[in-house]
């Protein structure tokens, strides 16, 4: 019997509805599972580090959700949020956001949290992990998930561990990386770990088990795998998904010279997910992630889904643009940053439009993705593919939905850092710069039915090389800018207002 589970196995926990702390709202689990916990009758307190990023949720209007901005590291605030709660969830993980620290910062952040549990008296917390062969000989990945684990697992509350190998659902990372690397390319040279045994799951069988095990006692103070009914290598993977994406059969190469960093470099410039999250889950697909054990489908039956019926699912969200979460949600917004020596460069551009406000508005949000920038498109994908070499994301993160966005949404190399509808939107840019870049777009009224659109490109060098960048680029502002204004108008004069769709969105249906 493992450790943990030793140290948990005299701790009963009653069913309950009640309040339920939740971390990780903002993130692809965590912003799935609060739909589901509110339709189980669960009062949710989120604790998050921006506010904001909550405010287009379908759910986050609810009267019984209740929002905590703090950081995980302030442990007095956190033992006060967690104060009458019946169970809490941890689905943080810093591997997007810490880089190369990644893995000591998860430790930093999950000692604080169970010490703040242990002082509030919490019942129980749970926790998805990663699932994966026990040994040494674990990647920094799911070593760090096992760290983590065993943190929470050293403190008095009780705790429940779902580990699961990788989840397919839209957006997830682990499936875009499939997804890109199946679609583009019809012949792959890949490392050896291609003939290595997965269990992958559905994203809507996850959080089932995520949501019922707060109704079975039996759930708390144990360690369970999760993993669908198929098991097979990434090789098969890859075959079925092209399979349901109607492609031909992939001609896939292993070779023993790709190591990890090569490996992550190859995901880095052939699909959205960026480097520094590539090498860690590529380093995690060497190990062998099969379930052990059966008691997660004894105590929380359900019915699951096949690798193929998940795929399809996956894949059907993405085509009709359902896609509830995706992994780039859990990006960072960019705070107060320290500004070396002060200068800021500002470029701004007007124009007169004969729509109301709410027509351009609509038209700034289309923005993006497939959809493109309205002016100098070429320019705009030279730009990515030049980002991409120097390991920026560039254009390959697309967008969540061809129309609705909300604070935090990615697209393409840019984040949306503030909305006021129908007047603001405010994009910061992520891709390599040697500096802060950010675009704005203002839409002052003139009456009814006409407008003003009001464009800002700012940039905030840093050294010597953001002088030299902003000079070398701003003989291009004209054909871009002046090319995006002009689409724009033309936009918002051919397409009435439909406001409904400003709003994320979210169902009951999964994937």
């Amino acid at each position: 019997m493992h450790s943990l589970e030793i140290a948990n196995k005299h701790r009963q926990v009653a069913p309950a509805r009640g309040t339920v702390l939740l971390t990780g709202a903002t993130g692809y689990i965590g912003g799935r599972l609060a739909l589901r916990l509110l339709g189980a009758g669960h009062r949710l307190r989120c604790v998050v580090r921006s506010a904001r990023k909550l405010e287009s949720r379908s759910w986050a209007g609810d009267p019984r959700v209740e929002v905590v901005q703090t950081d995980l590291g302030d442990g007095a605030l956190l033992s006060t949020a967690m104060r009458g709660c019946c169970a809490a969830y941890y689905l943080v993980h810093s591997m997007q956001t810490a880089g190369r620290g990644y893995a000591q910062q998860d430790r930093r952040l999950a000692e604080s949290f169970i010490r703040a549990a242990d002082q509030a008296e919490l019942p129980r917390v749970i926790y998805l992990g990663g699932l994966g062969e026990m040994g040494d000989q674990l990647s920094e990945h799911l070593g760090s998930r096992r760290e983590v684990e065993g943190v929470l697992g050293s403190g008095r509350t009780s705790l429940t561990v779902l580990r699961a190998a990788m989840i397919i659902g839209s957006g997830s990372a682990s499936f875009e990386i499939l997804r890109y690397l199946v679609e583009r390319l019809p012949v792959m040279i890949t490392p050896r770990w291609v003939d290595t045994e997965v269990q992958p799951i559905a994203v809507r069988n996850v959080l089932h088990n995520l949501v019922a095990c707060l109704d079975v006692p039996e759930t708390a103070g144990q360690i369970m795998d999760i993993g669908g009914p198929d098991v097979q290598t990434y090789r098969e993977l890859m075959q079925i998904a092209a399979a349901v994406m109607g492609l031909r059969r992939r001609w896939i190469i292993p070779v023993p010279v790709l190591t990890p960093r090569l490996s992550a470099l190859w995901i880095h410039l052939v699909t959205p997910v960026p480097y520094r999250m590539a090498r860690p889950l590529g380093e995690g697909l060497r190990n062998r992630v099969v379930c052990r054990d059966q008691r997660a489908r004894e105590l929380m039956p359900q019915r699951l889904l096949s690798v193929r019926e998940a795929i399809e699912a996956a894949i059907g969200r993405q085509a009709c643009d359902e896609v509830e979460t995706a992994w780039s949600d859990a990006g960072p917004l960019p705070g107060d940053a320290p500004w070396a020596g002060g200068t800021e460069f500002v470029d701004t551009r007007r124009t007169h439009v004969e729509a109301p406000p709410e027509a351009v508005f609509e038209a700034v949000c289309r923005m993006g993705g497939a959809h493109g920038w309205y002016g100098a498109n070429w320019l705009w994908r030279l730009r990515g593919m030049m980002d991409r070499l120097v390991g920026g994301p560039g254009l390959r993160r697309g967008r969540r939905h061809p129309q609705a966005i909300g604070v935090g949404d990615a697209l393409d190399f840019w984040r949306v850092t503030e909305i006021r509808q129908p007047t603001h939107l405010t994009l910061h840019a992520e891709m390599k710069l040697p500096g802060e870049a950010t675009l704005a777009f203002a839409i002052e009224p003139e009456g009814a039915h006409a407008s003003t659109l009001v464009q800002i490109a700012r940039f905030r060098p840093r050294g010597l090389a953001g002088l030299a960048y902003w000079h070398a680029v701003r003989p291009l502002h004209g054909l871009v800018f002046r090319g995006m204004l002009e689409g724009i108008r033309r936009a918002a004069h051919r397409h009435k207002p439909e406001p409904h769709k400003m709003g994320r969105t979210g169902d009951g249906d999964e994937q």
